[in-house]
């Protein structure tokens, strides 16, 4: 029997997840969908639609809701996580931190993506635990959970018998985009499965490097693409220089590094927040989750974003499962994949998916302009994790002093108190 627990399948995501599933059941054979979560009357209607949607497809498995988190993962195969600890309230608090101090408020960088992770690695720890006593043997743990890869990173040092990926739809989606272009460029069709993006660095802190199709190197040609579309508008996205010097694309979030004045300013304009934006469509889509005659996820899904989510969740589960031997971009504990950079740190990088593990394919080093970011933010992640789990203050203090988006020294200590204050019930390792 194939068993799946999604903790956290109370989320606006899971139908789409459902979705995926059911696009694979031949080479899938999902028998038992387990949708977890704290929330009993979000799990009702999420878990009712998602069953009513599998219903409708002739019920190829069943889809069974729990508020129990160790019963779901009793005897799994596989673990997702897609959890918010404190919900979207928890995410807009951090959103609004980083306005009240003139920094970066965004719910995976910086101090916010911080007060995330503080909040959420023990109740990643805890599902590690459960794994480890009650699921079945080599469970492979997928965490969508944002910081995904400080969370990884929590995992690989405190959970490291349990095997742990972290997911992002952040490369596929980049991937899809420049198919996209190369398909107008060339005027023929591409096969997304023949085509392979390289990319490295730390999740939402990475660069786009290569891209090949059938194994013959395109990416001269992605680049001018890239290039000449950055240069046609009034107000780039990426200062075009910056890119033509690197000749990579950069991962989205990287312009809170880059171009940080620009997201500073944006930020004054809000209330909304994106929080805010989210809470209204999540309203929305529950509403349309709840109508009983609703058996297909809604067109106005993608307002909610993750774009591609449940094909990164279920080709990577397919490819796991099958012993496909695909590529997939994972956060993953490098183990000398780089072999210049320290093998503990866990990095966004291809890895080669078969049954019998995960593995991060050998990779050249980026360039120190690079590098030295990485490096920084690779501190205040290990900080973090030491914090998460101890909650040591003193780390704390140091992974916001370390971090490049973080406050100056004589303003930490009453960013870090805010913090705290702000996420106290979710917090009492620092409290107790």
């Amino acid at each position: 029997m194939l068993k799946v627990a999604v903790i956290g399948g109370g989320s606006t995501y899971t139908p789409e997840l459902v979705n995926g599933f059911l696009a694979r059941t031949e080479q899938f054979p999902l028998d038992e969908l387990w949708l977890m979560d704290i929330d009993a009357g979000r799990l009702e209607i999420v878990g009712g639609f998602a069953q009513r949607m599998v219903e409708a497809k002739g019920a190829p498995f069943k889809v069974i809701l729990s508020t129990n988190q160790r019963e779901s993962i009793q005897e799994a195969d596989y673990v997702t996580t897609q959890l918010r600890v404190g919900h979207m309230e928890a995410r807009r608090r951090d959103e609004y931190l980083g306005l009240r101090h003139g920094l970066i408020g965004q719910e995976t960088t910086g101090v916010g993506g911080m007060g995330k992770a503080l909040r959420t690695i023990p109740v990643i720890l805890q599902i590690a635990r459960d794994i480890r006593e009650a699921a079945r043997p080599g469970t492979l743990l997928v965490n969508f959970t944002n910081p995904a890869g400080l969370v990884t990173q929590a995992l690989s040092k405190y959970a490291p018998d349990v095997p742990a990926v972290g997911v992002c739809n952040v490369s596929i989606t980049t991937k899809m985009h420049i198919l996209e272009s190369l398909e107008q460029a060339t005027g023929r069709k591409i096969d997304p499965s023949q085509t392979e993006l390289k990319t490295l660095g730390l999740n939402h802190l990475s660069w786009h490097r290569g891209f090949t199709i059938d194994g013959e190197d395109v990416w001269p040609q992605v680049m001018a693409g890239f290039l000449a579309g950055l240069r046609k508008e009034a107000e780039p996205e990426w200062d075009p220089r910056t890119i033509e010097v690197l000749q990579m694309i950069p991962n989205y979030y990287l312009q809170y590094f880059y171009h940080t004045d620009r997201k500073l300013k944006a930020q004054e304009q809000w209330p909304p927040s994106r929080a805010d934006e989210v809470m209204e469509v999540e309203q929305d889509l529950l509403r349309e989750y709840a109508n009983p005659n609703l058996k297909e996820p809604p067109a106005d899904l993608m307002k909610r974003g993750g774009a591609y989510y449940s094909t990164v969740a279920t080709q990577l589960l397919n490819a796991h499962y099958n012993d496909l031997g695909e590529t997939h971009v994972v956060n993953i504990r490098n183990n000398g994949a780089v072999k210049e950079w320290p093998a503990e740190w866990v990095l966004e990088i291809p890895s080669l998916v078969k049954r019998n593990g995960i593995t991060p394919i050998p990779a050249e080093p980026l360039p120190a302009s690079c590098f030295g970011l990485i490096a920084a933010v690779k501190a205040y992640e290990l900080l973090t994790v030491e914090a998460a789990v101890h909650g040591d203050r003193a780390a704390a203090y140091q992974a916001l002093l370390v971090h490049p988006l973080g406050p100056k020294a004589d303003k930490v200590q009453a960013v870090l108190d805010d913090l705290l204050e702000t996420h106290k019930e979710h917090l009492p390792q620092f409290w107790n």
